[in-house]
C-alpha cells in the first residue's frame, strides 16, 4: 500500500465494479426486510448545487440497511422542475437575442426537452461521482409518459370526486414571468412606501396603492365603528382624477378601524382581502391593471403606465386637485414578490384550477397525532401542522408551456369542461387548457409514482406493495410545506397510506461565512471541486461531521482538510497491518480454521474473539469496539448522524490508531493479529456508510469478503474468512 491514499485511483473504478454487479439493486439481499428511500428528484435544468450533496444522509441510511441484510431500495429520478427551467432557458434565449414568443408551443416545449436532456446526463453523474449507491435501473423523470398517466389519474380522480375545481379567483401574478403562484411561492420583503390619505368623498382613508382607484366598487368600514355607522348602506360621490364616480359604503368586519382611518377603499380586482369583501357584498370587479404590469383603458389617460409609473402620475395629479390631505414618507409594510425575478406580486383575477385542501389537510394532520408519521427533528411537527392547520385552497395552474399539460377541455360550443387521463374528448369543438400542472403537484405524487411506474401496476403489484409506504424521505427542511406536507396529503388520498414513515430534515449548506449559495452572488460551489480536491469520502465525511440533523451549516475548508486527513489515517492504519501480516499469517491461520469451525455458520461472535485474548489491552479494545458498534446503531436508528460520525472519528483516531496500535506494535502475536484484523474488519464496516470508497479499497485489498458494502454489519467474521478464503497464503 502506498503512503498517501489517493481517491483519484479508486472512486470511478471501484463504483463502476458496484453499480456493475448489481449491489445497488434490492436484489441483492432478496429475502431481506424491505427498505426504502426515494431521492427527492433534483431539477434537471442545471448541474447540482452543493446542497445536493446533503443526498449523503441517504446513502449513509441506505448503505446501513443494506448491511443490515434488508432489501434496500434508494430510487432514483430528476425533476422537470416546470417554471423552474423554462425562466433558466428563457434567461438562455435572452443571451441570444432571443424570447420564448419568438416560437410556438410545440417548438418551445422541444427545445427545452433537448436542453433538459442535455443537463440530466452531467447530474447523473455527479451522483456517482459522491458514491451514492442508487438503483440506477428504476430511475424515473417526472415527464416519463407513465408518470404524467398517473398524475392525470389523480387529477381525475381529484375532480371527479369533488376536490378540484376552476373558478375565477385572485391569483399571485408576476408580471414579468407570466404566471401565477401558489401561496407558498411568494417572498414576502418588507418596503417603504408612501402612505397616502386621500380624501373620498366624505371620508379621507389611506391607502399606499392610489392607482388601483379606478377599480374601487366600494368603500368600506368595521361594523364596530362607530364612527362611521351613519354613512352604512348609503352610496357616496368621490371626485376621482377622471371625474366623479359613485360607490357604496358597506360594513365588514375583516376592515381594521386602528388602521390608517379605519376606512378603506375596495378594490375586489386587485387585492386579495378585497376580493373576500367583494363575494360576501356581491361587489363589481372591475381590473384596471393588464397581465403585463400596464394600466389598461379603463383608467383614461393613465392607460400603458407600468404600476409604479402611475402610482406616482396619479399621485401628482391628486395633489395639484386638492385630493391629498398628507402623505407618509417613511411608511413600511410587507409586499409580496416572485420568488425567482422579485418583480412585485400582483393580485390578478384569473380562471385557474384549484384543489380544495381542506380534507386533504385533515387527513395529513391525523397520521402525525396517531404516529403514523414521525419527524426527525421532532421539532418540524410545529411547521407541518401550521400549514397544514391554515391552509389555503391550492391553485395548481400555471401559465408556462414547460410541463405536464392539463388534462382538461372546453367545448367551445357549450362552455363545457371535460376532464380525462390525457386522450382528447371526441369531436371537433375541443381544445385543452393551455395551462400546465404547478410542479408540486406532480412532485407531490412522487412516492407512489415511481414505485407504481417500475411495477407498472395501479398499485396492487407485489413490487408496489413491498415498498410502499416508503422508510423515510429524507429533504431539506426548506421545503417541509411545499413538498413534503403535500406529499403527504396527496399519497394517503390516492393510496389510503401515508407516503413514508418517517421524515428526515437536514439543514441547508451555506457558504463559509454563512451565507445562502447563489449563482447571482458568486458564491455557488460545485460539489465535484471540492471532489477533486479532497476526495468523495471526505467531503461526505465533512457534511455530517459536528453538525446535528436538521441545522443549517457553512462550508468548512478546515473540516474538509481534517476529514481528508482522517481518510488517508485509515488507509495507514491498513497499512501497517499489511506491512507485519507476512510474519504473523503462518500460525494466524491455524488459529483461525480452529475458530472458524468452532464458530460454524454463526460469524463467530465477540465473545469467540475474546476467547483468544490473552492481553488486558486486547480484551479491553474487544469491549470498546463492541460498545462502539451497539453506539453507531443506536445513533443510526435515531438519525443522529453527526454523534455517529464523532464517536467514529474520536474512537479511529485516538483509540485505535493512537494507543491501541501504538501499544500492538511490540507484541503482535497470531492471536493478536487476528484480534488487530478483525477489530480494523470492524471499524471499516462502521465507517462504510459514511466514507464507501477508503472501506471498500482496503476491504478488498485484504481480501476480507465479496464486498464490504452487502457482507453483514458488522460481524466479528475476519477468522473465518482467513480461514475459508486465505488459508496458507501470506494475504487477508
Amino acid at each position: 500500500m502506498d503512503k498517501v491514499y489517493n481517491h483519484k485511483d479508486v472512486e470511478e473504478k471501484i463504483y463502476k465494479v458496484w453499480e456493475e454487479k448489481g449491489y445497488f439493486k434490492p436484489e441483492v439481499n432478496p429475502k431481506g426486510k424491505p427498505y426504502c428511500i426515494i431521492l427527492p428528484p433534483p431539477n434537471a435544468n442545471a448541474p447540482l448545487h452543493f446542497g445536493h450533496a446533503m443526498y449523503v444522509v441517504e446513502d449513509v441510511l441506505i448503505r446501513y440497511h443494506r448491511m443490515l441484510g434488508n432489501a434496500a431500495l434508494w430510487l432514483p429520478g430528476a425533476d422537470h422542475a416546470g417554471f423552474e427551467t423554462q425562466f433558466v432557458f428563457e434567461k438562455k434565449l435572452q443571451k441570444e437575442g432571443k424570447s420564448r414568443f419568438d416560437f410556438d408551443r410545440n417548438t418551445l416545449y422541444k427545445m427545452i426537452w433537448d436542453f433538459v436532456q442535455e443537463n440530466r446526463g452531467g447530474m447523473e453523474s455527479q451522483l456517482r461521482r459522491l458514491g451514492f449507491s442508487l438503483d440506477w435501473s428504476r430511475k424515473k423523470f417526472t415527464l416519463d409518459q407513465d408518470i404524467i398517466k398517473i398524475a392525470y389519474q389523480t387529477f381525475k380522480k381529484l375532480y371527479d370526486e369533488g376536490f378540484i375545481y376552476r373558478g375565477d379567483r385572485l391569483v399571485n401574478y408576476c408580471t414579468k414571468c407570466g404566471t401565477s403562484f401558489s401561496d407558498l411561492e411568494v417572498n414576502h420583503k418588507e418596503q417603504k412606501d408612501p402612505f397616502y390619505y386621500i380624501k373620498y368623498g366624505p371620508f379621507v382613508l389611506a391607502t399606499v396603492r392610489p392607482e388601483t382607484k379606478f377599480g374601487d366598487t366600494a368603500v368600506a368600514i368595521n361594523p364596530e365603528d362607530k364612527r362611521y355607522q351613519k354613512w352604512v348602506g348609503k352610496e357616496i360621490e368621490v371626485q376621482g382624477v377622471n371625474g366623479k364616480f359613485k360607490v357604496k359604503v358597506i360594513a365588514d368586519d375583516l376592515i381594521d378601524p386602528n388602521f390608517g382611518t379605519g376606512v378603506a377603499k375596495v378594490t375586489p380586482a386587485h387585492d386579495m382581502k378585497d376580493f373576500e369583501i367583494g363575494k360576501k357584498h356581491n361587489l363589481d370587479i372591475v381590473q384596471v391593471i393588464g397581465f403585463d404590469g400596464k394600466l389598461n383603458e379603463k383608467t383614461g389617460k393613465y392607460q400603458g403606465l407600468y404600476v409604479r409609473q402611475a402610482r406616482k402620475a396619479v399621485a401628482e395629479d391628486m395633489q395639484k386637485m386638492g385630493l391629498i390631505e398628507k402623505i407618509d414618507e417613511n411608511y413600511i409594510h410587507t409586499i409580496e414578490t416572485c420568488y425567482k425575478c422579485e418583480t412585485t406580486i400582483e393580485p390578478m383575477l384569473l380562471p385557474q384550477w384549484f384543489v380544495k385542501m381542506e380534507r386533504l389537510a385533515k387527513t395529513a394532520i391525523d397520521v402525525l397525532k396517531k404516529g403514523e408519521i414521525k419527524f426527525h427533528p421532532q421539532r418540524f411537527e410545529k411547521t407541518y401542522l401550521d400549514f397544514l392547520e391554515n391552509i389555503r385552497d391550492w391553485n395548481i395552474s400555471r401559465q408556462i408551456v414547460w410541463g405536464i399539460r392539463i388534462p382538461a377541455w372546453k367545448n367551445s360550443k357549450t362552455g363545457e369542461w371535460v376532464i380525462t387521463e390525457g386522450e382528447a374528448p371526441k369531436g371537433e369543438s375541443w381544445k385543452q387548457d393551455e395551462d400546465t400542472f404547478d410542479t408540486w403537484f406532480s412532485s407531490a405524487q412522487w412516492p407512489f409514482s415511481t414505485l407504481m411506474a417500475n411495477c407498472d401496476c395501479d398499485g396492487s403489484g407485489g413490487f408496489f406493495d413491498r415498498f410502499y409506504p416508503t422508510s423515510v424521505m429524507e429533504t431539506g427542511y426548506d421545503i417541509l410545506r411545499w413538498w413534503v406536507a403535500r406529499m403527504v396529503m396527496v399519497g394517503i388520498y390516492r393510496t389510503g397510506k401515508v407516503p413514508f414513515r418517517n421524515v428526515v430534515l437536514h439543514g441547508l449548506v451555506n457558504d463559509p461565512y454563512g451565507k445562502k449559495m447563489s449563482k447571482s452572488k458568486g458564491n455557488a460551489i460545485n460539489p465535484l471541486e471540492l471532489v477533486d480536491q479532497y476526495g468523495a469520502d471526505a467531503v461526505r465525511f465533512a457534511l455530517i461531521y459536528g453538525n446535528a440533523t436538521g441545522n443549517d451549516q457553512a462550508l468548512s475548508y478546515p473540516k474538509l482538510d481534517a476529514t481528508r486527513k482522517f481518510t488517508n489515517k485509515l488507509w495507514n492504519m491498513g497499512r501497517f497491518i499489511e506491512m507485519n501480516r507476512t510474519s504473523a499469517f503462518a500460525k494466524a491461520s491455524t488459529v483461525a480454521k480452529a475458530l472458524a469451525d468452532k464458530s460454524a455458520d454463526k460469524q463467530n461472535s465477540i465473545e469467540e474473539l475474546l476467547e483468544l485474548a490473552k492481553n488486558n489491552n486486547d480484551r479491553e479494545m474487544i469491549e470498546k469496539t463492541k460498545q462502539l458498534t451497539n453506539e453507531i446503531t443506536k445513533h443510526l436508528e435515531s438519525y443522529n448522524f453527526n454523534y455517529a460520525a464523532e464517536s467514529l472519528y474520536e474512537f479511529a483516531w485516538h483509540e485505535f490508531a493512537d494507543k491501541y496500535i501504538e501499544d500492538i506494535k511490540d507484541r503482535l502475536n497470531p492471536e493478536s493479529y487476528i484480534i488487530l484484523n478483525t477489530l480494523y474488519l470492524t471499524l471499516l464496516k462502521l465507517l462504510h456508510p459514511f466514507m464507501p470508497f477508503v472501506t471498500e479499497e482496503i476491504y478488498q485489498r485484504f481480501k476480507f469478503g465479496e464486498s464490504v458494502m452487502i457482507d453483514k454489519w458488522p460481524a466479528f467474521a475476519v477468522a473465518k474468512a482467513l480461514a475459508d478464503k486465505s488459508a496458507g497464503k501470506p494475504s487477508l
